[in-house]
């Protein structure tokens, strides 16, 4: 019973003869754990049965006092707990032999261990129990999680770290990685057209929305390797554009992670635009937003040479209020709640329900937060310190005298 179910299946599908037999027995654990009490408790009735006796005929009644303590300690040492102990600390040295012992026996004792099941189940039955105890090896996800977690030392962290990410895919949405809607980059097909040449010159994404006056009145997302031709050959103008637009694609918010990554692989997309209940336009999620979230950040983001937090002489971090709190979380090893606003200044506003003046400070699980500048209704930079601070505790002292 103290085998590694994974481990054993491992050795099994490798035709290890000691580990398939282990595991067909532990296909039946009910009838195993029958078979093993049934031949324990066998022989320790039958070995006190046999000590009683010796011990009253070599002292008569004070015998059979002598032979039950001294029995007892016997059994306990050299039956109970020394084996078991061993057992449980070597299972594989001592399971996979004792599998070919079991096995042949538990065909010979399959209708007494048939019928014991069976009496076991009729007194189990008034107690309204199942008759069947489970021994399921599945795991949920957040043991698979904590299981993940203990593998410390067997597998490389940064492995590990890799497959507790994909298991939090799961509790993480669109939301929480898309690029709000008023830091989307895009080109206008209203604005003056020598200021779009510029633009599409100094872009640095090979994916660019394309809309006419706002986000809302989305065209499509066009590609920058087919922009360049038409440029070299001096026939980039607004129609040739919209001929080499694709159609958008959107997502509904609050998708899970885990069923966008499927979503993006079926529709053969690689970004989308996220839309609230009303179709309104709220965000832009990119297939490498999602893969960034299990093996961190890889891509060459021209946004990522702009970092949004600095870390001052005192060690606290001058942050920009748009960040995302699962970004500061990951970067600074913090713990802000990410079950509400997704962005800092959000958080704050949330916490403060009204728009702090420059200079306000305030604490937000526990970590100390001073609002730096406020600029358009927004929260623009904060000071946070990294790390939290728990209440002081206060003692009253009694008075002298």
């Amino acid at each position: 019973m103290s085998l590694n179910r994974y481990r054993l299946k491992h050795l099994a599908e490798k035709d290890h003869g000691g580990a398939r037999r282990a595991l067909e027995l532990l296909g039946n654990p009910d009838k195993l754990i029958s078979l093993i009490l049934l031949g324990n408790n066998f022989i320790n009735i039958l070995i006190t049965q046999v000590a009683t006796y010796i011990g009253y005929r070599l002292y008569g009644e004070a015998g059979i006092a002598i032979a039950t303590g001294v029995l007892t300690l016997i059994l306990l040492l050299f039956a109970e707990v020394t084996p078991k102990t061993l057992a449980a600390a070597r299972p594989e040295r001592i399971a996979f032999p004792a599998a070919y012992v079991y096995k042949p026996l538990s065909r010979l004792m399959a209708p007494l261990v048939s019928i014991i099941n069976w009496l076991a189940q009729m007194c189990i039955r008034p107690f309204n129990t199942s008759d069947r105890i489970d021994f399921s090896d599945a795991l949920t996800s957040d043991e698979l999680r904590v299981a993940v977690a203990e593998t410390s030392g067997l597998i490389p962290d940064s492995h590990r770290d890799m497959l507790i990410s994909i298991l939090d895919l799961e509790t993480v949405t669109v939301d929480d990685i898309m690029v709000p809607r008023n830091e989307i980059i895009g080109i206008d097909l209203e604005e003056n057209w020598n200021d779009t040449l510029k633009q599409i010159t100094n872009l640095s994404y090979t994916r660019i929305p394309i809309y006419s006056d706002n986000i809302d009145n989305l065209i499509g997302l066009a590609q920058l390797r087919k922009i360049l031709p038409l440029l070299m050959n001096d026939e980039f103008n607004p129609e040739s554009l919209k001929a080499i637009t694709r159609p958008s694609y959107f997502i509904p918010e609050g998708t899970p992670l885990t069923t966008q990554l499927i979503n993006f692989r079926k529709n053969k997309r690689r970004m989308g635009f996220v839309v609230d209940e009303y179709g309104d336009i709220q965000g832009l999620v990119a297939i490498e937003d999602i893969l960034e979230e299990i093996v961190g950040e890889f891509t060459t983001d021209p946004t990522a040479l702009h970092q949004d937090f600095y870390q001052d002489a005192d060690g606290n971090y001058l942050v920009d209020g748009s960040t995302h709190i699962r970004v500061l979380n990951r970067n600074l090893h913090i713990s802000l709640p990410t079950d509400g606003p997704k962005t800092l200044n959000g958080l704050i506003l949330e916490h403060m329900e009204f728009i702090p003046d420059s200079g306000t400070s305030l604490k937000i699980a526990d970590y100390p937060i001073e609002v730096m500048q406020v600029k358009n209704n927004m929260i623009k930079t904060v000071r946070l310190q990294p790390a939290p601070v728990k209440p002081i505790r206060q003692v009253e002292l009694p008075l002298d005298g």
